[in-house]
């Protein structure tokens, strides 16, 4: 296959046998992965519709990277018929492609549903019609366990921790009852069951692993989605910063490559963990507030953020840090790059990239 035909004759490639193909495979997770499985010789397919500004250039470097063994497919998700013979001779499939913004999807449910929602389902029936098992791994979301609002909270001078001593020392885990908030959470919910019953209802081999903030190169962070990277390039351009809230809410970020290695090793487990969900974040050691972000964010660009504030969005969560002790122990997986380490990589990354760099006539911290 060559160009962007999905109808083209070989789906995988040039001879070179089955591909991975990945939906938002020019997305910033989607891009990082397949640069895994490229440089480890394998062909993959890029499916993609480049709706999400910036994800063309992921593209670009891809194909300038590896050349030949990738594979772009642009089309969309919500066209079963163009998705359809792109996946019949997929290796295995990594469903990424989404409408990720909270925001959006309270502006637009319907759109949000179509590509959450109907999408996924979308691909679970093009695997269904190959009429092979084909893994498929989905990316779902820490939304969908709500707000936790039934968490009590203690509000620290920088942070919020929970009261429960054992979600302090753990996070959250997937026995947390389901609980879809917001029209993203819906879709996204819906979706994660969906892929989980596939498994059941048809044996397709399928995995869950329901993400908190990753972060990391290729990521084009947007105020709505994707606030680490956000927050850096932001800082890096001298452009104000939005905090909706007070900032005290604390995520467990975890830096991309982690999250690749998580991906991995879930397809190369796949038998032993089909219709299984996995949390995927940073953990405990990797929970942040975001008012700890931003001092570490003074700290990397030697410049004071500046910060304004509003109002609490919906759906916010005042504390999600997730339980990946299901990983750790039955996938041997760990998150190996702390925060404070992960945050310089993403900025020596925007400054190389993307040449960011603080204005010259921004005020510079003395040392």
């Amino acid at each position: 296959m060559s160009g962007t035909n999905p109808n083209g004759p070989d789906p995988s490639g040039s001879g070179a046998g089955e591909p991975v193909v990945i939906s938002g495979g020019s997305g910033f997770i989607g891009c990082n992965l397949a640069e895994s499985f490229l440089r480890d010789g394998h062909d993959v397919v890029v499916l993609d519709n480049l709706s999400r500004p910036g994800v063309s250039q992921n593209l670009s470097w891809l194909k300038a990277e590896f050349g030949e063994r990738v594979h772009p497919v642009i089309a969309d998700i919500r066209d079963l018929e163009a998705i359809r013979p792109v996946i019949a001779k997929a290796r295995a499939v990594f469903h990424l492609a989404a409408q990720t913004a909270v925001t959006t999807s309270l502006d637009d449910p319907l759109g949000d549903f179509a590509v959450n929602a109907e999408g996924t389902l979308n691909v679970l029936e093009a695997v269904r019609a190959s009429g092979r098992k084909i893994p498929v791994i989905f990316a779902s979301t820490n939304k969908v366990y709500g707000a936790l609002g039934d968490l009590e909270m203690v509000e620290l001078e920088d942070r919020y921790v929970p009261s429960s001593a054992e979600v302090r020392e753990r996070g959250i885990s997937e026995d947390r009852r389901l609980d879809f908030c917001t029209p993203y959470g819906c879709s996204k919910g819906v979706a994660d069951q969906y892929v989980l019953d596939y498994a059941k209802s048809f044996g397709i081999p399928t995995a869950v692993l329901r993400m908190s903030c990753i972060y990391g190169p290729h990521q084009f962070g947007t105020e709505d989605q994707g606030w680490v990277a956000h927050f850096l390039i932001r800082a890096l351009q001298g452009q104000p910063i939005s905090i909706y809230g007070n900032g005290k809410q604390v995520r467990d970020v975890l830096h991309v490559s982690d999250a690749v290695a998580a991906y991995r090793r879930v397809l190369d487990n796949i038998d032993a963990v089909s219709g299984r969900t996995f949390n995927l974040g940073g953990g405990v050691r990797n929970a942040v507030s975001l008012r700890l972000v931003l001092q570490e964010i003074r700290r990397i660009t030697g410049t004071e953020p500046v910060v304004g504030w509003g109002d609490w969005r919906a759906g916010d969560q005042y504390y999600f840090v997730a339980d990946t002790t299901r990983l750790q122990s039955e996938l041997g997986w760990s998150a190996t790059i702390g925060w404070r380490e992960g945050l310089k990589d993403l900025a020596d990354w925007l400054r190389k990239a993307r040449r960011l760099e603080p204005p010259h006539h921004q005020e510079r911290l003395s040392a």
